[in-house]
Formats: C-alpha cells, sequence, structure tokens
C-alpha cells in the first residue's frame, strides 16, 4: 500500500549536510519513501525545491503519517531518481513540522541527512 505524500526543501539541524550538498540531493532525486512500521503502509512523496535551507516533504496535517511522524525520529528513507526502480536508502532525522502559508491544510516537515549508508536497492 502507498500513500503518495509531498517533499520539499526546508531548514535542518546541525547534523545536516552543508547547503550545496543538499541542493545536490534535491537535483538528483525526485521522490522519497518510507514506512514507519513493519506492519504499516509505504509512504512515498515527491520531493520539493520550496524552501532555500534543505529537503522536505509536503504533508497533509490530518493525515496518520502526520501524526506519527515526531521531530527527531530516525528513518531509513530511499530516494528515488525519475524513472528509476533503484534508489538510495539514507538516514534521515525529522527536523521539524511546520505549518505553511501557501499549501492550506499542510505542513512541511523539514528533513535532515545524517548518514548516507550507501546503499542502493534494485
Amino acid at each position: 500500500m502507498f500513500e503518495l505524500v509531498m517533499i520539499g526543501n526546508e531548514s535542518v539541524n546541525n547534523l545536516a549536510e552543508c547547503r550545496s550538498e543538499e541542493r545536490t540531493i534535491l537535483d538528483e532525486f525526485y521522490s522519497v519513501q518510507f514506512f514507519l512500521n513493519d506492519k504499516g503502509p509505504t509512504y512515498l512523496f515527491k520531493l520539493r525545491n520550496i524552501s532555500s535551507n534543505g529537503p522536505c516533504i509536503l504533508v497533509k496535517q490530518d493525515s496518520s503519517v502526520f501524526k506519527e511522524l515526531k521531530v527527531g525520529d530516525i528513518l531509513d528513507m530511499e530516494y528515488n531518481q525519475p524513472e528509476s526502480l533503484g534508489g538510495k536508502l539514507l538516514k534521515t532525522q525529522i527536523a521539524s513540522k511546520n505549518s505553511h502559508d501557501r499549501y492550506t491544510g499542510h505542513s512541511i516537515v523539514e528533513l535532515s541527512i545524517i548518514d548516507n549508508q550507501n546503499e542502493q536497492k534494485d
């Protein structure tokens, strides 16, 4: 089961990579997917370029994934290239959750990439 969720750029914490490397993530990858527990659905979000601070996802505030994501959570997220079957696993921390005036009913969930696991899924 997949739930489509939007992703974009937002601020990150001290564990994040430098700004130019964060921009490379957005240039290289189109979407990110992850799951919150072994029996739950896989969530798929489009990466968005809506902030100057780093990668983020745009999530409906009344969704189950928004309620379950907590600031400080560290997840293995698979970053996917456009039209690619494989992805790159990156350990990612939820840096913040902020409402956004432009996207009514949505919040920007800021992502901080803290570890490149150097794994590729086929």
